[in-house]
């Protein structure tokens, strides 16, 4: 490892960091609460991020960065846990984008996340679940949870494909099969279908990136799979749309009518500030019951939202019932409720009744 990754690493471990940024011919960042922090004396040159790059970059991986300008990457730190790169040019410079990824696999208790629906959502034993939101919603960490909630709970073969491999598991009662694109494997695709052979009983899929994708995950859980993946979506309606709108129209009726078959559960993540320190999760969630089903089948996709808020008994919830809730224990004030909620006048009618000792908080 190249002189000064080390204790760089270091800070953002010792300080809770989730990002660091390291920048030619400027200082060192590192994103702490979602606000980008410079980190004092940490002038970096071009030469030297170039060189702290290159150090950490396999052969494979300096041929990608020369050929193409950017990479993705893994990097196990010993104590300082495990890393994701992303190195990049940026105005002739060398730039690399560093995410910690925490060496124990989180727990639904750890994350904030109701555990109790997202038990359940785990359990299935075949179908689709989906973890959906921006770039650095938590998916990653979501979907470790789920899979350590498995790997401790019963028997069977996980396997993963990333890219590039983020959380490593344990086995425990599972085996575990982690793969690597560009590594292990050339393709999401060629991963996918080689899996057929390779008797999962549980298949991670990093992300949706395109619609041969979406049709080979659907394929893998409807041969008997639980399959998890992440889509870029803000939430349930979006999610749902966005999957049906990658297939050719005349192939629509059909999706929606496996996609109401297959999907388990779509959990959807923002990440707001807790008033007590770091970043906590609102979370919306979708699970398959029977009116859900009906309305995917119908294409009735719009009135999907509306029924979640409806389903408390099934463990159901939407973003802004989530964000009440956040408010309601005090892990959340007012002001970022609002700023993260999908209705704000809906937001400001639930609340109306909490008592006067709330006010304090704000």
């Amino acid at each position: 490892m190249a002189v000064g990754l080390t204790s760089l690493l270091k800070t953002v471990v010792d300080n809770k960091a989730s990002g660091l940024h390291l920048r030619g011919n400027s200082f060192s960042f590192v994103r702490l609460n979602r606000q980008i922090k410079q980190i004092e004396d940490s002038f970096l040159s071009n030469d030297e991020v170039r060189k702290i790059a290159y150090a950490c970059m396999s052969d494979r991986e300096k041929k990608i960065f020369e050929e193409n300008g950017t990479v993705d990457f893994s990097l196990d730190a010993k104590e300082n846990g495990r890393f994701r790169f992303n190195v990049y040019r940026q105005s002739g410079k060398v730039c690399i984008s560093i995410r910690h990824i925490p060496l124990k696999i989180p727990t639904f208790a750890d994350l904030n996340l109701p555990g109790d629906v997202l038990e359940k959502i785990t359990e299935n034993r075949r179908g689709l679940v989906l973890v959906t939101g921006m770039t650095g919603s938590g998916k990653s960490s979501t979907l470790a949870a789920m899979l350590g909630y498995i790997n401790r709970a019963r028997r069977g073969h996980i396997l993963t494909i990333e890219d590039p491999i983020e959380f490593v598991h344990t086995e425990e009662k599972c085996i575990v099969s982690q793969l690597a694109l560009g590594l292990d494997t050339h393709s999401y695709m060629a991963a996918l279908r080689a899996s057929m052979r390779q008797d999962p009983d549980v298949i991670m899929i990093g992300e949706l990136r395109d619609s041969d994708v979406v049709r080979a995950a659907i394929a893998a859980a409807e041969t008997g799979h639980l399959v998890f993946t992440t889509v870029h979506t803000v939430d349930a309606v979006q999610t749902l749309n966005r999957l049906i709108q990658s297939f050719p129209f005349e192939q629509q009726a059909q999706v929606k009518v496996q996609l109401a078959e297959l999907i388990k559960g779509i959990v959807s993540q923002r990440l707001l500030p807790d008033l007590k320190g770091g970043m906590i999760p609102a979370v919306e969630v979708m699970v398959d019951t029977p009116q859900i089903k009906k309305l995917i089948t119908d294409g009735k996709i719009d009135e999907v939202s509306r029924h979640i808020g409806m389903g408390e008994y099934y463990g159901m919830q939407t973003f802004d019932q989530s964000l009440v809730e956040l408010y309601r224990a005090g892990k959340a004030g007012l002001e970022e409720i609002i700023a993260y909620s999908t209705s704000p006048d809906t937001i400001m009618l639930a609340l109306k009744g909490i008592g006067e000792d709330r006010k304090g908080l704000e």
